[in-house]
């Protein structure tokens, strides 16, 4: 199989996350005002319950099937046999992971929300037939990119006709529902592309199960901090304030998954050449990824923290702006979860540490629910925002501990210490100019637009007159493409 150009993944990657990105743009303030901050809350409420079955489920067998398959995907013979072991063990953890859900279930305080659950739970089969990973060891995300604009178009519509007040919110469960489980079933068939797929038993478990349960061990401590907060909020406060974080957290998750999505597409190409022992390929890509996230993510902190009150205001209108102090505390998350989750799936996994990503992740997740149920008593949906800052960068310092023998020659690299001093030098203008829209521009719209448009071009153009190397080597490939 020839490898597909990176730069091209990327821009489908992007693209998809511009989609999941204009989605929520389009429906979140219209679902916000109709199902009202109670409605939302028990959406998510709901969701949040049905994300620890789809964990369960899925346990770790995406990043080992990732990691593993990478090396498999130029023969069909051996990764057809891979993938249909891959997809039985699936089927097996979905089966227990239903067993559990249902047992959970007879706990009286989750009788109101019993329905949505139930709604939501039909994700977790279809996840499973959705074989994602199949998709991402053959790096098509051109592939991925039409088949998510396709279902969105049609969720859209069906948002529009099916939930017009505040008693529509299982409406709004199912047509969630309805996308993803869309987009797997044509998944599971357009899989015979690459490989075949069938059930099959003859499975290696010594082989197979130690490295999976380690990865999912961790998989469920970072669920467990990323969605502890609404749980807890739900059980300790109510449905207004889990409606409120809600808001916040939505914002945070969709403004992270669109700048990760840049450097997400490298994952299977770094878990290939460290498992071919191509490590002076895989140096020089992984200090590439890590330099161009902090490019990303430094001036989209400050400025996210800038316009943070028009960002709700738009999306999700007055009744939300209690929000705005949540979302400001968890933009400073963004850096961290970045590089940790950069540092795990590029670092960690491919070096087969997953034990040392379980150790990081248990700790953080520990540290995530001590927090909460602390500090959400007190400061609320600011407390659950404080606690996610906290265990992401809990979760980074100690991966880059147990990574800092292949990590030190990228941090040891004076060049990476000059991109990271001329970001912040730039970032300087990206403060100014956001201050300044909203010191002079009354239009929200046009203050919002103004202020992503004049930072994000005054930043780059910053860079590029400090010859910046990824901002240089991006203006001349643009002008190289244009000339051809």
């Amino acid at each position: 199989m020839k490898n597909k150009s990176l730069g091209l993944n990327a821009i489908f990657n992007g693209l998809q996350s511009m989609l999941n990105m204009l989605f929520p743009l389009i429906t979140f303030p219209y679902i916000s005002r109709v199902l009202s901050v109670d409605g939302v809350g028990k959406y998510n409420f709901a969701s949040s319950i049905n994300s620890y079955f789809l964990m369960i489920a899925a346990l770790g067998i995406s990043t080992f099937a990732v990691r593993e398959g990478a090396k498999l995907r130029d023969d069909r013979k051996k990764i057809s046999e891979f993938a249909s072991k891959i997809f039985t063990v699936n089927l097996i953890s979905t089966f227990i992971s239903y067993f559990l859900l249902l047992l959970l279930l007879l706990i009286p305080s989750l009788h109101t929300y019993i329905v949505a659950i139930l709604i939501f739970s039909i994700q977790i089969f279809f996840t499973t037939l959705g074989v994602d990973w199949m998709y991402i060891i053959f790096e098509e995300y051109g592939y991925i990119t039409a088949r998510n604009i396709i279902f969105k178009i049609i969720s859209i519509i069906l948002l529009f006709i099916f939930v017009r007040n505040t008693d529509d919110y299982l409406n709004y469960v199912a047509i969630t529902v309805f996308a993803t489980a869309g987009s797997n079933i044509l998944n599971f068939f357009h899989a015979k592309k690459f490989c075949d797929i069938k059930i099959n038993f003859k499975i290696d478990w010594s082989k197979y199960l130690p490295p999976i349960l380690i990865i999912f061990a961790s998989n469920a401590a970072i669920q467990i901090y990323t969605s502890s907060d609404i749980t807890i909020l739900g059980f300790l406060k109510n449905d207004y304030v889990v409606g409120i974080y809600s808001a916040s957290t939505r914002i945070y998750n969709v403004i992270n998954s669109t700048l990760i999505s840049v450097t997400a597409v490298v994952i299977p190409r770094l878990a290939m050449l460290m498992g071919k022992k191509r490590m002076r390929e895989y140096y020089r890509l992984l200090k590439q990824v890590i330099n161009i996230i902090f490019i990303l993510y430094i001036p989209a902190i400050l400025g996210i923290f800038m316009v943070s009150g028009d960002i709700v205001k738009l999306l999700s209108g007055n009744n939300y702006l209690r929000s705005v102090s949540s979302l400001r505390i968890l933009c400073f998350a963004l850096l961290f979860s970045a590089l940790a989750g950069t540092v795990n799936q590029c670092v960690l996994l491919p070096a087969k540490r997953e034990n040392k990503s379980l150790i990081s992740t248990m700790i953080s997740a520990g540290v995530n629910i001590g927090l909460n149920f602390i500090l959400i008593p007190i400061f609320s949906e600011n407390g659950s925002a404080l606690t996610t800052v906290i265990a992401e960068f809990t979760t980074l310092s100690l991966m880059i501990y147990y990574g800092r023998d292949i990590l030190l020659g990228i941090f040891n690299d004076m060049r990476t210490f000059k991109n990271i001093e001329q970001i912040f030098l730039a970032s300087i203008f990206v403060i100014v100019l956001c201050w300044c829209c909203q010191l002079f521009i009354t239009n929200l719209i046009l203050r919002l637009f103004m202020s992503v448009v004049s930072s994000g071009l005054a930043y780059v153009t910053i860079l590029y007159t400090l010859k910046n190397e990824i901002v240089c080597d991006f203006v001349d490939q643009i002008k190289f493409n244009i000339k051809k």
